[in-house]
């Protein structure tokens, strides 16, 4: 019964997250993508360095020194699948006997998008496997965890949302892509339930990973979109929605930790 509850938590801590967000992202905020990408830069540069690696480098044992290892590690590697992924595109079309115009290759850009599934992927393979330890420890407990998780996943989701839109990928593909990708709580839940003792200890370098990616799409992806618009109105705007998205990660981490704690 145990692996049942585990199963239906992650699923539904799930599916309420991204019905949320795609509630937000894929009808009002999906008519202001430009603006609304500097609110993702907020809400993932929050995510990453006020809640996931802080929790990742307070976990008990956790070797900092591998856990920075991890995320040197990570930034490189989401570089290098970018980059692959671009050559991979530019080879495609060298010879092709077609004059490309200048904004052709704005569909390379649509390469960040997969670099933010497989991260958030990640966080929430992570997400199941906290779920199912809550639950081995006390049932109660697990559904408060789930509730929180949930809950905490909204701002990150719309985050997402808003930066496959802005990538090119299509209302349908950016919620089957995300619902994909928030199911991988299903997948570490099970994994969990089954090996959790070595499932745990690999959580801080879960965590670190997806930490990574989000870090690496808005500095190098998102940031660089944004100073293409450098006038002052649009820059004070600019500024205004990354300290939004910051604000709101905080607001809702508290809410979860209040509620967790309740």
């Amino acid at each position: 019964m145990t692996l049942f509850w585990i199963i239906l938590a992650t699923t539904v801590a799930g599916v309420l997250s991204i019905a949320a967000a795609a509630s937000l992202s894929l009808t009002v905020l999906s008519r202001m993508v430009n603006k609304m990408v500097s609110l993702s830069v907020g809400v993932l540069l929050a995510t990453a360095l006020l809640h996931s690696l802080p929790e990742a480098f307070t976990t008990p044992g956790a070797d900092i020194s591998s856990l920075f290892i991890a995320l040197l590690a990570g930034l490189l590697g989401f570089f290098i699948l970018e980059k692959a992924a671009l050559l991979r595109h530019s080879h495609h079309h060298e010879h092709d006997g077609h004059g490309h115009h200048h904004g052709h290759d704005a569909e390379s850009a649509g390469k960040s998008g997969w670099v933010i599934l497989l991260g958030d992927g990640l966080h929430n393979f992570a997400d199941g496997i906290l779920i199912a330890a809550a639950f081995l420890v006390d049932p109660q407990i697990g559904v408060l965890t789930a509730v929180a998780i949930a809950l905490h996943e909204i701002p990150q989701e719309v985050g997402d949302f808003i930066i496959l839109l802005n990538a090119g990928f299509s209302k349908a593909k950016a919620l089957l892509y995300n619902f994909i990708s928030s199911m991988m709580a299903v997948l570490g839940g099970v994994l969990g339930y089954f090996f959790l003792d070595s499932a745990q200890a690999l959580i801080p370098y879960v965590i670190v990973l997806a930490s990574s990616s989000f870090i690496y799409i808005a500095v190098s992806d998102l940031m660089p979109q944004m100073h293409r618009r450098p006038k002052l109105k649009e820059s004070i705007e600019q500024i205004s929605l990354i300290v939004l998205g910051v604000i709101l990660v905080l607001l809702i981490s508290e809410l979860s930790h209040l509620g967790h704690s309740h």
